[in-house]
């Protein structure tokens, strides 16, 4: 079964909410909120220990009502059952798409269960300290080697989750850039480093590059059959695996229907296990299927992942925003940014609809952000006086985790008073200095959360991904397949050879020789 293919521009809802934006569009709603007691009570969401308002947004309850139809009319119900039933939805590479079935604790695979398993032992282990190195010393530091979804994941729960961490220092190589790998090193002693090497089908240049890299350091103070006693491996390619000297008990399997993107809730979340251990794992994964279950099950018009998908769409296709930001107010979500950036713009930056045709219409927003308060000291000047259109999501948590008050109620402050700045502005004040102008008008959603638990954070990714999701059957796109990501890779390999050999004639293009030039003229200086 395919997922429904409905061009959104040629629906009926679609021309009646241009023709609803056109009405909307140039109007200042400042003082809503004086003209409608109501309002902030019915644009909210209230779910377990989430609040939504999105009151302060440039639409109206018939905004809301045309969206809501939109959201009918391209049928999202039923690619919503498609999705959860497990239905090939990601056509292009014939595969299903089921991260969701990784946390579902009333229907749980077997294989699932048993990978579950197996990490809780192994994350066991090596916190206890019962797994021993090669000269019979405990680890005490996990290095987890992969690139894209094998490391946005997993580095940003481990420092989401800092306040829940036991002894053992995680640290992460990702990029391909060797001054970065050596400079990791340095801090790291053989004897008692774990390295994880995490890559679905262990062919990934960047970190089989490094791995090897990293292999040829310790074997510098170890042997070959050491090898299994430090190095682990999260893949599907057993043999390349072994190849590498891993021992077979220590490959943590993943599936092919979880998109590396995707992937932080399968054994690809080991590093977050022997970071937090397996229990704050488990009860992150058990958040993250309560958000599944109310995307799922509740009606559209108070589901907070349909709601705010929609409200993306309302900004970025009639209003023509083109980028939005996130903006948490905890500085243990500093890595949520990078992690969004790749989840959804991986997933929605495509230019082809589902039947293979052009697109013209605009599809995946750019997402960008970084933690409050520091943004307000930096690019929040754009977002109050700025030209651009830039609808922003506030996250705060209602209680400090440290205890720490004082800072926690000036950090809280900040976080409400920018949405009510960026929303009111100056419109209702007497300001003679044009430059203290703000206009206002901002649209701004916040999401007021109880506390920053692992359970919580589950929930917060899952919203996300639920979001991405809604955009791209909207956009009508396949967001779980990425093949954008390939031609470069293809290139790089003839770029590679031509470098090894010190031989830039074999590339065509003129610009790209000039610099290889400049590159072995380097070399032999």
């Amino acid at each position: 079964m395919s997922l429904p293919s409905i061009n959104p521009t040629k629906t009926e809802t679609w021309k009646a909410l241009e023709e609803h934006f056109q009405k909307i569009e140039n109007l200042q709603m400042q003082d809503v909120f004086e003209k409608d007691s109501d309002r902030a009570e019915r644009f909210k969401i209230e779910w377990q220990d989430f609040y939504l308002d999105y009151s302060k947004n440039r639409i109206t309850d018939e905004t809301i009502s045309l969206l809501l139809k939109l959201a009918e009319e391209v049928e999202l119900k039923e690619a919503i059952a498609q999705q959860f039933s497990g239905e090939k939805i990601n056509e292009t590479e014939d595969r299903a798409v089921l991260h969701t079935a990784l946390r579902d604790f009333e229907n749980m695979k077997p294989e699932v269960k048993t990978t579950l398993q197996k990490m809780k032992l192994f994350s066991e282990e090596i916190i206890s300290g019962n797994h021993k190195g090669f000269t019979g010393k405990g680890i005490t530091d996990i290095v987890n080697i992969g690139i894209g979804g094998s490391h946005l994941g997993p580095e940003m729960v481990v420092e989401a989750l800092q306040f829940y961490k036991n002894h053992l220092k995680i640290h992460f190589i990702a990029n391909i850039d060797g001054d970065d790998v050596s400079e990791k090193l340095k801090t790291l002693n053989p004897e008692t480093t774990l390295f994880i090497i995490v890559s679905k089908s262990f062919t990934t240049q960047e970190t089989i590059v490094n791995a090897s890299f990293v292999r040829d350091w310790f074997l510098k103070n170890a042997s070959k059959a050491d090898i299994e006693k430090h190095f682990v491996a999260v893949s599907t390619n057993e043999k390349g695996a072994k190849d590498f000297g891993i021992s077979e008990e220590n490959i943590f399997p993943m599936q092919d229907w979880v998109g590396g993107r995707f992937s932080l809730w399968s054994s690809v979340g080991l590093s977050i296990c022997c970071a937090v251990g397996f229990k704050n794992f488990e009860a992150m994964l058990k958040g993250a299927f309560g958000m599944d279950t109310h995307f799922k099950n509740e009606d559209f018009s108070k589901n907070i992942p349909i709601i705010l998908a929609l409200l993306s769409v309302w900004y970025n296709n009639f209003f023509k925003a083109e980028s939005e930001a996130v903006v948490p107010y905890s500085q243990y979500l500093n890595k949520l940014v990078p992690y969004l950036q790749q989840a959804i713009m991986e997933s929605n930056g495509k230019s082809i609809d589902l039947n293979g045709e052009k697109i013209n219409y605009q599809t995946g927003t750019i997402v960008w952000g970084n933690v409050g308060s520091n943004s307000q000291h930096a690019y929040f000047q754009l977002l109050h006086q700025g030209t651009k259109l830039i609808p922003t999501d506030f996250i705060g948590f209602a209680e400090p985790l440290a205890g720490n008050t004082n800072n926690h109620n000036v950090l809280m402050a900040n976080y409400l008073a920018q949405t009510e700045a960026l929303w009111e502005g100056t419109h209702f004040k007497t300001v003679e200095n044009p430059f203290k102008i703000f206009e206002g008008n901002k649209p701004t959603n916040s999401l007021l959360i109880k506390r920053l638990t692992p359970k919580n954070l589950g929930s917060l990714i899952a919203m996300y991904e639920h979001k991405l999701f809604v955009q791209g059957i909207i956009w009508n796109i396949f967001s779980y397949d990425q093949w954008g990501v390939e031609l470069g890779k293809t290139v790089a390999k003839g770029t590679l050879n031509a470098i090894e050999k010190n031989n830039p004639e074999k590339i065509e293009n003129t610009s790209t020789i000039n610099l290889l030039k400049k590159v072995f003229g380097n070399k032999k200086d």
